[in-house]
C-alpha cells in the first residue's frame, strides 16, 4: 500500500524563495551604480569637512602662536624679592643651581596634558632683574649713552649653541657676594652689535666696593635662535635698542652676559636684584584647535587657579607667574568666531542641498517604480514589508559607499574629528538609504490600482501642505530678521547659530514653494491660445509641460537651493577678492609706490615710466611735518588732473581736479586744499597758515573733505596743487604708480638702490594673516562647486527620470510625419518652462537672499588681517557673474541633454519604442 503524500507538504516544497534585494540589484544595475556614485560623493564631502576645518583650526592656532612668538606665548615663573627676604636660609643657596634644577623638572609636569610643554625649549636658571650699565669706552654707543646688561645663569646653553670662538665660562670656586671676577660669554650677535670680543673686560656696578670685572671668554652661537629657548627673554639672543625718557631721546644698547649655570649665587655681588625664574615654552606641535577651551582654562589656572597653587607649593610661595598665551588664545579665539559661523553658514547651505538632491533621487526612483510598487500593494504587500524590503535594497548600496566616501575623506583630507567624520557619512547613508521607502509609504498608504492624472497645471495643494509653508516662512522669516540684526556670529561661538546658518537656504525653500504655487498659472493661461498656433511644436511642447509630473517641489527646491548656494558663496568669495584688492589700494596708493627718492637723482620718473608694466606715473611731494596753524599734518603736492585720475580707485578719495585749482574768488594767496574730516572741523571754511620743513609757507583752505587720499593714507592731511609750492613739484618724493603688473626689481632699479618700492600684488598677499581665512575660502569654493554640481544633477535626475517617455512620444510622432528637427524643438521647448523657471527663480532667490542678508554678514575678517589698513567694512554684496553664470548652465544643460536626447533617439530607431506593453 503506498502512502500518499499530504498536500501541505506538496505545498512548502513547491514554495520558491527569491531574494528581493539580489533580485532588484541585477534588474537595475545602472540605477545602484548611480545611487552609489552620488552617495559617495555625498559622503566624501560630508566626512571630509570636519578633518578640515580641524586642520584650518590647528594650522590657525599654530600661525597665532608662532606670530606672538616665544615671549609671549611662554609661562613665566620668577621669585620676588621676598623669597629671599623672608628667608631664613643664605641666600647663596636659594641662587644655587640645586633649587633652580630641583623645581624645573616638577613644573614641566604640572600643567599635564591640558598644556602640553616642550622640555627642550624651556629653561631655568637665575638673572638679574635689573638692567646694569657698563661704561667701558669699547662698547658701541649709538647716541653717547652707555650700554646695559643683564646677568644670565641659565642652564643648557652648551647644548643649545654651538661655540663660535673661544670656551665656555667657569662659576668662581667660591660664587657669592664677595667673589672677585666673573666669567660670561656672549652670543655672536651680542659681540657685533656692541664691539665685544673674546678677552674684553665688561665692568659693571657692584652692591658695594669696586666695580664687577666680568671677562668674555667666549662667543657662542644660537643653534635656533628664535626658538624659546633663546627668544623667550629679552636680550639673551640678540642686542635691542632702547630709548632714553626725556626732551631728547637717546638710543642705547641692552644686551646679556651668560654666566656658568652654578654661578648663580655671585650674582649677590651685583644691585641687580637676581633671582630665580623658570621659562616654560609650550609644545605648539601638540597644540589642536579643538583644545582651546581646555587650553584657555589650564592657562587661566596657571596665573590664578590650583595650578598657580602646586607651582608655589612646589618652589616658593613668593613668586610670579605671568604670560600673554591667554591674551594671543583670545585674539585666535576672536578670529575663529567671526570667521567659524561664516563658514557654517556655507556648510549648512551645501549640506541642504545634498540632502534635498538625495531626497529627490529616492523621490524620483519611487516615481520610476509606481507601477510596480502599486502592484505590490495591491497583491497585499504590507507598509511594513515594503519599506523594509525597499530600506534594505537601498542600504546594501548606501552603506557601502557612504564607507568608501569616508575613508576617502580619512586619506585625502586628514584624520582629524573621526567621530564627526563618521556621523557625517552615517546621515548620508541613513537619507540615502530611507529617501525611497518613505517617498514609497507616503504614496502607497492607500491600495490602488489606478490613480488619476497628477499634471502639475491640476494639482491642487492641501491644507497640511499650506500649514507646513506658512510654518517654514514663519521660520524663515525669523532667521533673515535675525541674521540682519546680530550678524552670523553667535556670542563668540565658533560653530554659530543654526537657524542664522540656515537663513539662506531658507529663503531658498520659501521661494521655491512660492514658484510651485505661481509655475501653474502662466501654463494655463497660455493653454487655450496655444491651441490657434499654426504647426504642432508650440502647442504640443506647452502641453506637454503642464501634463509634468505634480511632484515638482524637490527637483525645483534641489535646484533653487543649489543655485542659490552657489550664487551666495561665490559673492562671499568675490567680496573678499575686492576687499583684499579694496585694502591693498588703501595702504599703497596705487598699482606700485615708488618713496625715498634720491633728491640729486634726474629723470626718476621717466625712467620708472619706460619700466615694463608701467601704464602712468604721478608724482608727488610729500612733506610728514607741516605746521597748519598749530597743528602737524602731512602735506602732499600734486598735479591735480592726473592725481585725481588715480585717487577715483576708492570711492573715499575720488575728488573733482577742478576744486584744488585756485580761482581768485578768495584772493590769490588762498590755496584750495584737500583737507581730512579732522582738519576740516578744526579749521571749517577759514584760511589758515601752512609752514613746510623747508621754510615754504602758504595760506590754504580746506574746499573738499576726504577721509582718504592715496599720497598719504587716512592720517591728518592736506592735498594742495603742486605749483602752490615755492619749488613745485621738483623734486617728487614719491611715485605712484598704475599698471597691470608693474615688477619691483625693474622699479627698484629705475629709481635708485636707496628707494622703497611696493607693489599693491604683495600687499594683497599680506592681508591674510591665519590659514583660518584661507580655509574659509577654501570651504566657500567648494561649496560654489558643490552648489554647482547638485544644481546640475538635479536637473540631470529629473530630465532622466523623463527619458524613456519622451523617447516613446517622438518615436510615436515620427510615425505620424514628425522630422527631426521638430522632435528636437519639441523636447526643448517642453524642458524649457522648468528649467528657465528654476534659472530664474535662483538668480532672483539669490539675489534676494544677498540682499536680504548682506547688513549681518561682515566679511572683513575674513578677507583681511586684523592690523592691515581697511578702506571701511567690507560687506556682501551680490556678484553678477555668480548670479548669471550657475542659472545660464541650468538652461545650457537643459537644451544640450534635450538635443542630445532627440538626436540619440533619431539614431536608434523607433521599433523598440513602439512595441506594446512597454511602461513608459
Amino acid at each position: 500500500m503506498t502512502e500518499r503524500p499530504s498536500g501541505r507538504q506538496r505545498a512548502a516544497a513547491s514554495r520558491v524563495t527569491v531574494p528581493w534585494t539580489r533580485t532588484r540589484l541585477r534588474t537595475a544595475p545602472g540605477a545602484a551604480a548611480a545611487l552609489a556614485l552620488l552617495v559617495a560623493v555625498t559622503a566624501f564631502l560630508a566626512a571630509a569637512l570636519p578633518p578640515a576645518l580641524d586642520r584650518y583650526e590647528e594650522e590657525g592656532m599654530r600661525g597665532a602662536l608662532e606670530a606672538a612668538g616665544p615671549a609671549r606665548t611662554s609661562v613665566h615663573v620668577q621669585t620676588s624679592d621676598a623669597d629671599m627676604y623672608l628667608s631664613d636660609g643664605p641666600w647663596e643657596d636659594l641662587l644655587s643651581q640645586e633649587a633652580v634644577e630641583g623645581p624645573f623638572a616638577k613644573l614641566l609636569a604640572l600643567p599635564g596634558r591640558a598644556l602640553p610643554l616642550d622640555e627642550d625649549r624651556s629653561s631655568a636658571g637665575v638673572r638679574t632683574t635689573r638692567l646694569l650699565k657698563a661704561p667701558d669706552p669699547y662698547l658701541s654707543q649709538p647716541d653717547g649713552v652707555a650700554p646695559v646688561f643683564r646677568l644670565v645663569a641659565q642652564g643648557g646653553v652648551a647644548e643649545h649653541s654651538r661655540l663660535a670662538q673661544g670656551r665656555l665660562p667657569k662659576a668662581p670656586a667660591q660664587p657669592g657676594p664677595g667673589v672677585a671676577a666673573l666669567e660670561a660669554a656672549v652670543t655672536t650677535g651680542t659681540a657685533e652689535k656692541l664691539n665685544i670680543r673674546v678677552g674684553s673686560v665688561v665692568h659693571l656696578p657692584r652692591a658695594e666696593g669696586d666695580p664687577l670685572a666680568v671677562r668674555v671668554t667666549g662667543l657662542v652661537a644660537p643653534r635656533e635662535p628664535d626658538e624659546a629657548y633663546w627668544s623667550a627673554l629679552p636680550e639673551l639672543g640678540r642686542p635691542h635698542l632702547m630709548v632714553t625718557q626725556g626732551p631728547v631721546p637717546s638710543q642705547y644698547w641692552a644686551g646679556a652676559l651668560l654666566l656658568a649655570p652654578d654661578a648663580g649665587p655671585a650674582l649677590l655681588a651685583t644691585p641687580g636684584a637676581p633671582a630665580r625664574y623658570w621659562t616654560l615654552a609650550p609644545d605648539l606641535s601638540a597644540l589642536h584647535g579643538r583644545d582651546l577651551e581646555a587650553l584657555t582654562s589650564a592657562v587661566a589656572s596657571l596665573e590664578g587657579g590650583p595650578l598657580l597653587e602646586r607651582i608655589t607649593a612646589t618652589v616658593s610661595p613668593n613668586l610670579d607667574v605671568s604670560t600673554d598665551l591667554d591674551d594671543v588664545l583670545g585674539g585666535y579665539r576672536g578670529l575663529w568666531s567671526a570667521i567659524g559661523p561664516l563658514v557654517a553658514v556655507a556648510a549648512f547651505g551645501t549640506g541642504t542641498v545634498a540632502v534635498v538632491v538625495l531626497c529627490m533621487a529616492g523621490g524620483l526612483a519611487a516615481e520610476r517604480r509606481r507601477a510596480e510598487l502599486t502592484l505590490l500593494r495591491a497583491r497585499g504587500a504590507s507598509l511594513r514589508g515594503l519599506a523594509g524590503r525597499l530600506f534594505a535594497e537601498t542600504s546594501v548600496v548606501a552603506v557601502p559607499a557612504a564607507a568608501l566616501g569616508l575613508l576617502a575623506a580619512r586619506l585625502t583630507v586628514g584624520t582629524g574629528r573621526p567621530a564627526q567624520s563618521a556621523v557625517a557619512a552615517g546621515a548620508v547613508a541613513l537619507v540615502a538609504a530611507l529617501a525611497l521607502p518613505v517617498r514609497a509609504v507616503a504614496v502607497h498608504r492607500a491600495v490602488g490600482v489606478h490613480t488619476g492624472r497628477e499634471d502639475v497645471v491640476r494639482a491642487r495643494p492641501s491644507v497640511r501642505r499650506l500649514v507646513a509653508e506658512v510654518t517654514l516662512l514663519a521660520v524663515a522669516a525669523g532667521a533673515v530678521l535675525t541674521l540682519r540684526a546680530r550678524g552670523t556670529s553667535a556670542d563668540g561661538d565658533p560653530t554659530g547659530d543654526e537657524l542664522v546658518s540656515l537663513a539662506p537656504v531658507l529663503v531658498a525653500v520659501i521661494a521655491a514653494l512660492v514658484l510651485v504655487r505661481l509655475y501653474p498659472l502662466p501654463l494655463r493661461g497660455l493653454a487655450r491660445p496655444a491651441r490657434a498656433m499654426r504647426g504642432v511644436v508650440g502647442p504640443l511642447s506647452l502641453a506637454r509641460a503642464g501634463r509634468a509630473g505634480g511632484s515638482t517641489v524637490l527637483p525645483l527646491l534641489a535646484l533653487l537651493t543649489a543655485l542659490t548656494t552657489a550664487a551666495f558663496g561665490g559673492s562671499v568669495l568675490t567680496g573678499v577678492t575686492d576687499t583684499r584688492d579694496r585694502a591693498a589700494v588703501f595702504a599703497v596708493g596705487a598699482d606700485a609706490r615708488v618713496d625715498n627718492l634720491a633728491e640729486g637723482a634726474t629723470d626718476v620718473e621717466e625712467r620708472v615710466r619706460r619700466t615694463p608694466g608701467v601704464e602712468d606715473v604721478t608724482p608727488v611731494k610729500v612733506s610728514y611735518t607741516a605746521l597748519a596753524g598749530d597743528r602737524r599734518v602731512s602735506l602732499a603736492g600734486v598735479e591735480p588732473d592726473a592725481y585725481a585720475a588715480v585717487s577715483g580707485r576708492l570711492d573715499d578719495g575720488a575728488f573733482d581736479p577742478g576744486t584744488l585749482k585756485a580761482d581768485g574768488e578768495d584772493g590769490e594767496d588762498t590755496v584750495p586744499a584737500l583737507g581730512s574730516p579732522a582738519l576740516a572741523e578744526r579749521f571749517g571754511d577759514d584760511p589758515f597758515p601752512v609752514i613746510l620743513d623747508d621754510g615754504d609757507s602758504f595760506t590754504a583752505r580746506v574746499v573738499a573733505v576726504r577721509t582718504w587720499t592715496p599720497a598719504l593714507g587716512a592720517d591728518d592731511f592736506l592735498v594742495v596743487d603742486g605749483s602752490a609750492l615755492r619749488a613745485g613739484l621738483e623734486p617728487p618724493t614719491s611715485l605712484l604708480v598704475t599698471g597691470d603688473a608693474p615688477d619691483a626689481a625693474a622699479l627698484r632699479e629705475a629709481a635708485g638702490d636707496d628707494a622703497q618700492v611696493r607693489l599693491r600684488s604683495d600687499v594683497v598677499a599680506a592681508t591674510v594673516e591665519s590659514p583660518l581665512q584661507t580655509g574659509a575660502e577654501r570651504v566657500y569654493a567648494a561649496a560654489v562647486a558643490a552648489g554647482t554640481a547638485y544644481a546640475a544633477l538635479a536637473l540631470l535626475l529629473t530630465l532622466l527620470r523623463a527619458a524613456p517617455e519622451r523617447a516613446a512620444l517622438l518615436a510615436r510622432l515620427r510615425t505620424m510625419g514628425l522630422t527631426r528637427a521638430q522632435g528636437r524643438r519639441l523636447l526643448i521647448l517642453e524642458s524649457l518652462p522648468q528649467a528657465v523657471l528654476a534659472a530664474v527663480g535662483g538668480a532672483l532667490t539669490a539675489w534676494a537672499a544677498i540682499r536680504l542678508l548682506a547688513p549681518g554678514v561682515d566679511l572683513t575678517t575674513v578677507a583681511v588681517a586684523s592690523g592691515a589698513p581697511a578702506a571701511g567694512r567690507a560687506l556682501l554684496r551680490a556678484d553678477q557673474l555668480s548670479l548669471l553664470v550657475p542659472a545660464l548652465a541650468v538652461v545650457a544643460l537643459t537644451v544640450g541633454v534635450a538635443a542630445a536626447q532627440a538626436w540619440w533617439s533619431g539614431r536608434r530607431g523607433a521599433v523598440r519604442e513602439l512595441r506594446a506593453g512597454d511602461a513608459r
